[in-house]
């Protein structure tokens, strides 16, 4: 008699293992001063240090694609723990700047193993609207780890402790997972074509996933670009980037925690539709105001971009069943790529605009500000060009036959 399939122990196993991917951005940003003390290190060597993870996550999420229906989440979860380990250890113990390229490499695949398994076993666990609600919840631990981990670290950095300590903080959601996913069965694939890599391509030339794929491309850096410059920008408006921070970041965990009433009304289509609007009208705030007006647009901007990926995600699996976990990893692998892709042309705008502003007369708080919102300004481009292609979506699903649903597998 086969084991049964636990889908809520699968699912917080899955959340922990995310949560891990969380404490590896904000605790690795939080000792990022104390790193380049402690190792004489320039800030260019800091970035690339910090590159690392964005070029493990990419390569291990599409690899773990195309594995996953031959090898199965359990193999690539054990991959991911023994990695963040690695990475986790190596890190503490690097003695230098070699030591922690490699060190944050792993961390990087392990965070990108950890998207690769646990996103299609979420979507093989549940079906339908709870899938999606599912995804959603299970999304809202990348923020919500982020804000945890922010403050963790600012209060073991007040408190004096170094940073040793805090890397060892990444250890515990990395413990907790591997004990939940030990000895568990995992969920069959709803869908019998998707053991096939060549269904998976066939699947992904479709016009439907290529859309996405495209779309992908904007909606990720329509989230990450600006939140990786607001704070910067905001500074010197008078606001505080880091309660920006935590108000982006902290409602986006909360959206995703109640996404499921919202995707019973608005369905997929409609979130995306409503986000690249809520989206568009945030930056275009970000661009025009100071002071305390800032916060407002930082909801608004929050309140679009919150279910921004998951969602995507989402979508792939229910409506491009066959692109599997290879498609699902592949949409995830896009929206990385586009980040690191636009973040050196985004800073060329910077450059540019402020040499214009300068040439103006501008100097001080009052020239960073002026560029960095004319750079804003010109980013409102990513969430426009997604309120077309969204409504485009729309209206195109509507009249679509929808996709045989699965069956539902390991429901609880």
């Amino acid at each position: 008699m086969s084991q049964p399939i636990n889908s809520s122990r699968l699912f917080n196993a899955s959340c922990f293992a995310l949560i891990t991917t969380a404490f590896s951005f904000s605790i690795r940003a939080g000792i990022l001063s104390q790193l380049g003390t402690e190792f004489n290190l320039t800030a260019a060597q800091l970035g690339l240090i910090n590159s690392m993870a964005f070029l493990g996550m990419p390569l291990s999420m599409v690899v773990g694609g195309l594995v996953y229906h031959t090898v199965g989440p359990k193999i690539i979860m054990q991959v991911a723990f023994l990695c963040h380990a690695i990475g986790i250890i190596m890190t503490i113990y690097a003695g230098g700047y070699a030591g922690l390229l490699i060190s944050t490499f792993f961390i990087g695949i392990g965070n990108g193993c950890t998207e690769a398994a646990c996103n299609p076993m979420i979507a093989d666990a549940y079906t339908g609207l709870k899938m999606n609600k599912m995804l959603n919840r299970f999304h809202m631990w990348f923020p919500g780890g982020i804000v945890v981990g922010s403050l963790i670290s600012k209060f073991m950095t007040d408190a004096g402790l170094g940073w040793e300590a805090q890397i060892w903080v990444i250890m515990i959601p990395t413990i907790i997972y591997a004990f939940l996913f030990w000895g568990q069965a995992f969920p069959k694939s709803h869908i019998d074509g998707v053991s096939s890599i060549g269904e998976n391509v066939k699947a992904m030339f479709t016009p439907l996933f290529l859309f996405i794929f495209f779309c992908m491309a904007f909606t990720a850096i329509s989230e990450f670009g600006p939140q990786q410059w607001t704070g910067m920008i905001m500074s010197k408006s008078g606001a505080s980037p880091m309660l920006i921070l935590a108000l982006v970041t902290g409602l986006m965990a909360v959206m995703r925690f109640f996404a499921a009433p919202v995707v019973k009304l608005l369905g997929d289509t409609g979130i995306l539709w409503t986000a690249s609007i809520l989206t568009a009208i945030g930056i275009y705030m970000f661009s025009t105001v100071t002071g305390p007006m800032a916060y407002f647009a930082a909801v608004i901007f929050a309140f679009g971009v919150g279910l921004f990926w998951p969602t995507m995600v989402g979508f792939i699996a229910q409506h491009v069943p066959l692109s599997g976990a290879l498609g699902m990893s592949i949409i995830g692998g896009v929206g990385m790529l586009s980040t690191a892709i636009f973040q050196p042309i985004i800073g060329g705008w910077i450059d540019s605009d402020t040499a214009e502003a300068a040439a103006k007369g501008l100097t001080g708080d009052e020239l960073a500000l002026a560029a960095g919102q004319a750079t804003l300004s010109t980013m409102i481009a990513f969430p426009a060009i997604l309120v077309v292609a969204f409504g485009i979506l729309f209206f195109w699903m509507k009249n679509r036959k929808p996709v045989a649903a699965a069956s539902t597998v390991g429901v609880h």
